[in-house]
């Protein structure tokens, strides 16, 4: 898992548009980048809306906001489409960029083990820093807690 202080890995992958996405191409912006489970999905569903609405207050930090699940691309048009969101969903279905960033840990579900993602933000700061790490709180609050760290920084 990644720390505070850190050096964010760059990486590029494929938005909900189809377009190519790299986190060098935010260098100068504040980035809040959140990993999730599955698109369409109640917790998941609840974290996406609530990034949804303090989504302008975010932007006038001038942050961007990615999201980051293994679902495909058609998936995440889905979702946002059906939500609204007005930020950019990344399709990470070999979970590499989850790997990159520590976010993968077993799980099991009806007795099957597996890698899943372990719902964590990470705001990132413009020199491409990790800022702070958001994680082992309710899906809903990931959005309000980087908006304190946000908001504290520009305080």
């Amino acid at each position: 898992m990644l720390r505070p202080g850190a050096q964010a890995p760059d990486f590029t992958a494929t938005d909900d548009q189809g377009n190519t996405v790299r986190l060098s191409d935010f260098r100068g912006r504040p980035v809040v980048l959140y990993f999730y489970p599955k698109d369409h999905t109640p917790g998941c569903t609840a974290e996406a809306c609530r990034f949804r609405d303090q989504h302008q207050e975010l932007e006038a930090l001038g942050a961007v906001v990615l999201g980051v699940s293994p679902d495909s691309v058609a998936s995440h048009q889905r979702f946002r489409d059906k939500h609204g969101l007005p930020f950019r969903l990344l399709s990470d279905p070999d979970k590499s960029l989850a790997e990159a960033y520590g976010v993968l840990k077993d799980k099991k579900m009806f007795g099957r083990a597996y890698k899943g993602i372990d719902r964590t933000t990470f705001v990132i700061d413009p020199e491409g820093r990790i800022q702070a790490v958001i994680r082992g709180i309710r899906a809903e609050d990931h959005a309000d807690e980087a908006l304190k760290v946000l908001k504290g920084a520009a305080g």
